[in-house]
């Protein structure tokens, strides 16, 4: 169906930005089968899936780990799959015997990803960590909030999602060409403190340049600038406002009657902090439905701020089928568009181990096999 149709992808399963770089593979039509623990298999009932969303797409096996006929299963699968995913701290495949050797040595053409957020060296690799630490050392958290103000944490959109699993779901890719043409796997070591520092690059380069300053909120795309900022409504929603460029600067002067020549000095940082003030008062005057009857369909380069709840539910999303509905649960469909290998969601997420008799079939175990296993303990 996707563009990935026929790619087949090992997901060991985890958290955060590993299941978020599954999802995408299998969003783009990769066939991802996540291992699951197999003390985490609890049944249920598959018309009625979980809700985990991130999870969907996927078959789920129920593997118990700790068990050579586990970890035989898991080497099984690695030998007819494309690339792998773990998530594990450095060392940890390597302990339970499904590290990148273990792997490549039943499939030397395997893409063999590993997930962390410090990476596989360097001083922090064995330590913990979230989203929030990454991004902290990564140079990306600082800058972020209002002058005057402690940073502000972007959700763990910055270094789980972006700079974490979008970068390895992108790095599998890579590696899987490149061993179409070299016929040789390799480990690809995606870091979530590098992928947030990547995001980062547009920014040092302003610095470079001498156009970013290190104060906190006091630049063009952080709060500082009064036509770069969301300003509240009289009925407590809010609306943002990114008039950079002359001409929609212009216009949303055209909107509002700012015909004084104060609102001349566009880029006067000087200025900018009482312009603010007042652009915040004329916000505060009317609702959000009333500024979006202002301002939608011009070039001002304006948008309502939407709740999760909302923006289903806004036409232009409607339009585009930006969100879909799946097993009852309202989620992002998958992104981005194809004009000829259009991606789908497979299927709604998995109980785990679901699927376990089906895809140790698939690799070769007969229902005998199968039946000693489960009896064994080594799958569920």
């Amino acid at each position: 169906m996707g563009p990935l149709a026929g790619v087949k992808i090992i997901e060991i399963a985890g958290i955060g930005p590993g299941p978020f770089c599954a999802m995408m593979l299998s969003d783009m039509g990769a066939d991802v089968i996540r291992v699951d623990r197999a003390d985490h298999v609890r049944g249920g009932d598959p018309a009625a899936p979980p809700a985990d969303v991130m999870n969907r797409g996927r078959r789920s096996i129920g593997v118990n780990l700790k068990s050579p006929g586990g970890i035989d299963t898991v080497l099984r699968l690695a030998e007819s799959a494309d690339g792998l995913i773990e998530g594990f701290r450095p060392g940890v495949a390597e302990r339970l015997g499904i590290g990148p050797a273990e792997c490549m040595g039943r499939n030397p053409k395997l893409a063999y990803g590993r997930m962390t957020g410090w990476g596989q060296d360097g001083p922090y690799s064995q330590a913990a960590g979230h989203d929030i630490n990454y991004i902290s050392l990564a140079g990306a958290l600082e800058p972020m909030g209002r002058k005057g103000e402690a940073p502000v944490p972007p959700l763990n959109l910055v270094g789980d999602f972006g700079g974490g699993g979008m970068m390895l779901a992108f790095g599998m890719v890579c590696a899987i060409l490149e061993a179409r043409t070299s016929g040789k796997g390799q480990v690809v070591d995606a870091a979530m403190v590098d992928g947030a520092a990547a995001l980062m690059t547009f920014f040092h380069g302003f610095r470079a340049m001498g156009i970013w300053n290190d104060e906190r909120g006091t630049n063009l795309l952080d709060t500082g600038a009064h036509f770069y900022d969301v300003y509240e409504t009289s009925d407590g929603n809010y609306i943002s406002i990114g008039s950079i460029e002359p001409q929609f600067y212009a216009e949303l002067r055209e909107k509002l009657g700012l015909d004084d020549p104060e609102w001349d000095a566009q880029m006067s940082r000087s200025e900018w902090g009482g312009l603010k003030k007042k652009l915040a008062a004329i916000f505060k005057s009317r609702t959000r439905a009333q500024w979006c009857e202002v301002f939608e369909g011009s070039d001002v380069c304006f948008a309502p701020v939407l709740s999760m709840a909302e923006a289903p539910d806004h036409p232009h999303n409607i339009a585009r089928g930006t969100f879909t509905e799946v097993a009852g649960v309202v989620q992002p469909r998958p992104a981005p568009r194809f004009s000829r290998t259009d991606s789908s969601i497979q299927r709604p997420p998995s109980h785990a181990g679901q699927h376990t008799d089906e895809i140790l079939a698939e690799i070769g175990f007969g229902a005998g096999d199968i039946q000693e296993m489960r009896d064994s303990g080594a799958v569920a």
